[in-house]
């Protein structure tokens, strides 16, 4: 008994080596996710794992009950033989991976296959093979191959099976006690054994993979931060530069460069010496893989320049795109194309897509920017010719009667138009600032209206320093001229309100006037509309920015009643005193 434990033992190296064999197989590995397995799949698990257990049988050791010889190396069997094999591994660890199907299917290839190599216990070992695929299948669902200790039991137990088996249905009897004496505790430990330690490769090979995912998600999260603030501003020379520095001190790589879709913009690593002469050679070739529209990953062996000692021998080029158009490339340059296994290309695929996203990112941002600047524009041509012209006119008549009103009139226009001038280059402005400018306006029409316009500012001073969006409350206080006291001939009232109320700003303008019809209050600010009195264009724009800047919460309230007037408020969050004062 010791002395065939001792062999079998030496036989479970062959069983162990091909199982580190077959974990190359993807598949394997997907048993250890838990997706699940396609039809196909399935089938090739069945197909994969039966056959481990038909090697299993093969490399086991004939046993002769009448003689007690051991026979190393055998094919068939003869009528008094039976074998002490591997076979239950295979099955066992089909089942405990991929449940009853799989198990099963693995049971009967395997099982069919020793029922025909005939021996009087043919039909109880191709039976409990069976069994064996269906009893590890029950513990599938409870994961039990994620214990060792459990997969030598279960594993075991099927051994165990398999000698009750040979004792119930083996002919002649008399001749099962000894061969389940002889073979029964070697088969049950070598076995027991043998599927611990395929569980074990595979939990290796998988935790090895997800070592590899892991540092790759590291690397490549710590690349997205630090080329981030270089992309924004686009794919230029002095960009390419500066990412193509970052990725050379990330990656194994000996040199890197990135290319638009004409020529190389930046190459940093060996072979600067050799650029020059490389570039024609490589321009060429980033303008034919672009051109072509087919560049979806490439791995080029032989992209150099002709001097032998030009360290450029392999290049792994992945594209750039923007909005599914390849608009140029990045390239990974390597001594080999040993060098260029399946994790390279993975990561230059991926870093090919990060930085590509960024490029998105960046043209997004310059985007919004344009539409920001359009905004303002769109509100800076709210100032209508015919105002410049009735403010003009009103400091020509002021000259001569009241040259003083006139000078400050004057002032009062300068300031406001400067205002307006300036905003475009401002991604904000101060609370204080942009009353300035809502000042500037009034005093123009208090000084064309000072009969019948009044104007009260009730003004939070903690609040001035607050930041808003350009040219916000101007543009609203226009509109309560234009459309709210139009038709009003006395008793003009503007009242102008910002207060603090816990950690929130209120802003709130509200006139006297005719008011608005409840149904326009409920279309206006959030989409142009189309009217006589106007568009709503200027607090449409207001909206948008306002959301843009501090969310939904931010947008206009606007509550009105006709012939009463009209409140147009907003609320936006107040900075953290504590903070800004550290």
């Amino acid at each position: 008994m010791f002395d065939l434990l001792v062999l079998m033992l030496e036989r479970l190296g062959i069983i162990v080596m091909l199982a580190f064999l077959l974990t190359r197989f993807r598949f394997f590995r997907n048993l250890m996710s838990p997706r699940t397995l396609s039809h196909s799949q399935q089938y090739k698990a069945m197909l994969f794992f039966g056959l481990f257990g038909i090697i299993g049988t093969y490399t086991g050791l004939i046993f002769n009950s009448a003689t007690s010889d051991i026979e190393r190396w055998q094919i068939g069997i003869e009528p008094d033989e039976a074998i002490a094999n591997f076979r239950v591994i295979g099955v066992v660890v089909a089942g405990l991976l991929g449940g009853y199907k799989i198990g099963f299917g693995a049971g009967v290839i395997a099982g069919v296959h020793r029922f025909m190599l005939g021996g009087y216990t043919a039909l109880s070992c191709g039976l409990a093979t069976i069994i064996a695929g269906v009893f590890s299948g029950y513990f599938h669902k409870k994961q039990s191959y994620n214990s060792l200790p459990k997969v030598f039991t279960i594993t075991a137990s099927a051994e165990i099976i398999q000698m009750l088996l040979i004792l119930l249905l083996s002919r002649p009897f008399e001749k099962n006690i000894p061969l389940v004496e002889v073979i029964g505790l070697p088969m049950v430990l070598a076995n027991g054994l043998g599927g611990a330690l395929f569980i074990l490769i595979i939990q290796m090979v998988a935790s090895e993979k997800d070592r590899i995912s892991a540092h790759q998600a590291q690397l490549t999260l710590r690349i997205a931060d630090k080329t981030l603030a270089h992309l924004r501003k686009g794919l230029d020379y002095h960009t390419a530069q500066a990412v193509c520095n970052i990725l050379y001190r990330e990656m194994n790589a000996i040199a890197v460069s990135m290319t638009d879709d004409k020529e190389i913009l930046a190459h940093v690593g060996l072979g600067d010496e050799h650029h020059t002469q490389a570039s024609s050679i490589q321009t060429q070739v980033t303008r034919d893989t672009i051109r072509s529209g087919k560049l979806t990953f490439a791995a080029l062996e032989q992209i150099h320049c002709s001097h032998e000692d030009c360290p450029l021998k392999a290049v792994v080029i992945a594209p750039l795109k923007q909005r599914e158009k390849t608009i140029g490339t990045l390239k990974f340059y390597y001594h080999s194309k040993n060098e260029i296994n399946t994790v390279v290309k993975e990561m230059v695929s991926g870093l090919a897509k990060l930085l590509s996203n960024q490029l998105e990112i960046a043209r997004a941002e310059q985007a919004l920017q344009l539409a920001r600047e359009s905004e303002i524009n769109a509100l800076q041509a709210q100032i209508r010719p015919h105002f410049l012209f009735n403010t003009l006119n009103t400091i020509t008549s002021l000259i001569r009667i009241d040259p003083m009103k006139a000078r400050k009139l004057l002032v009062s226009l300068s300031n406001f138009l400067r205002n307006n001038l300036t905003v475009t280059t401002d991604k904000e402005t101060t609370i204080e600032q942009e009353l300035k400018h809502v000042q500037a306006y009034l005093d123009i029409e208090l000084t064309r209206f000072y009969d019948r316009l009044h104007v009260d500012y009730n003004i939070d001073e903690s609040c001035l320093q607050e930041t808003i969006p350009p040219l916000i409350l101007q543009p609203i206080v226009e509109n309560a001229m234009k459309h709210g006291l139009k038709d009003k001939a006395t008793n003009c009232h503007i009242e102008i309100q910002v207060k603090r109320k816990h950690k929130q700003i209120h802003i709130s303008i509200i006139d006297n006037g005719k008011g608005m019809d409840p149904a326009y209050i409920k279309q206006i600010g959030s989409h142009v509309i189309h009217s006589k009195s106007g568009t709503g264009m200027a607090l449409y724009n207001i909206n948008r920015r306002l959301d843009m800047k501090f969310g939904e919460q931010a947008k206009l309230q606007i509550h009105s009643n006709l012939g009463e007037g009209t409140e147009v408020s907003f609320i936006i969050p107040a900075k953290d005193r504590e903070t800004e004062e550290k």
